[in-house]
């Protein structure tokens, strides 16, 4: 089982996974451990299994096969401490939301949907829009914007969740260069904080520098490890059907400059 071995606490485990749909498999043998601190980037095609595996992790698909733990528990069992981001959203579209409405949302996991907003939620949710760049239409309704800024929307709600682990599905689609490189710096600062990450991507590249494993998938695991010994040629070509080229000095992982508080939630 491939493992990151330098913090302590195991947030996501996986033995012998397989994963899918109404039974049907759609990967198995899926081995890995997730710990505090920690980001793992789920890179392949469109229906190579990144989503599947993202929904197995917060308990919206059972496993097919094999054991799964999240914080020592069945997937789905701690939602609180839980952030997750699908590929899609409706709340903006269904009901007249601010953009403010939808990030405060992010507070809710911690105090339910009645629980009054305190002084430090409000200042999260400030901090969280102004990380991603959207504190200026805080009061704009979230079916006027582009798709791009409804994106930084509801990547601000994640980070106003303070969740212990982020589980992002396509996290910088419709994002533009300015964009991404808000998330890529708000992810850092969730890693330092302590929190761990699952992100599904297609993005070789930004995601990889980030990441201290990479899954590699076409439906079947093709590699799993560090991004600079994961991302060759000849797995990229397992996994995409094509060779992508890059510079391999992206693939790198970005550290953190300073180690975060310690605080996790119970």
């Amino acid at each position: 089982m491939v493992s990151v071995k330098d913090a302590s606490a195991v947030d996501i485990s996986a033995h012998d996974l397989a994963i899918g749909y109404d039974g049907n498999t759609v990967v198995e043998g899926i081995n890995f451990e997730l710990t505090e601190g920690r980001a793992i980037a789920l890179i392949g095609t469109n229906g190579s299994g990144k989503s599947t595996l993202l929904k197995t992790i917060v308990g919206l698909l059972p496993p097919i096969g094999g054991q799964i733990q999240v914080f020592g528990g069945a997937p789905g069992s701690k939602p609180k401490r839980i952030a997750y981001l699908g590929q899609f959203h409706a709340s903006g579209f269904v009901l007249p939301l601010r953009a403010i409405d939808v990030v405060r949302m992010g507070r809710f996991p911690g105090k339910g949907l009645m629980g009054r907003m305190t002084g430090e939620d409000n200042d999260i949710v400030r901090g969280a829009m102004t990380a991603m760049g959207v504190e200026k239409l805080a009061d704009s309704p979230l079916r006027s914007m582009s798709g791009g800024q409804q994106q930084r929307v509801y990547l601000a709600q994640v980070l106003a969740h303070r969740a212990d682990l982020l589980v992002l599905d396509e996290p910088t689609s419709g994002l533009d260069v300015g964009g991404r490189e808000r998330y890529l710096q708000a992810i850092k600062d969730e890693l330092c904080r302590g929190a761990s990450v699952v992100v599904a991507t297609h993005d070789v590249q930004d995601e990889a520098s980030l990441c201290h494993q990479v899954m590699l998938l076409a439906h079947r695991v093709v590699a799993l490890g560090p991004p600079d010994e994961v991302l060759t040629p000849q797995t990229l070509l397992e996994t995409f059907g094509i060779v992508i080229g890059g510079d391999q000095k992206r693939f790198t992982v970005l550290e953190c400059v300073h180690p975060h508080d310690g605080h996790r939630h119970d």
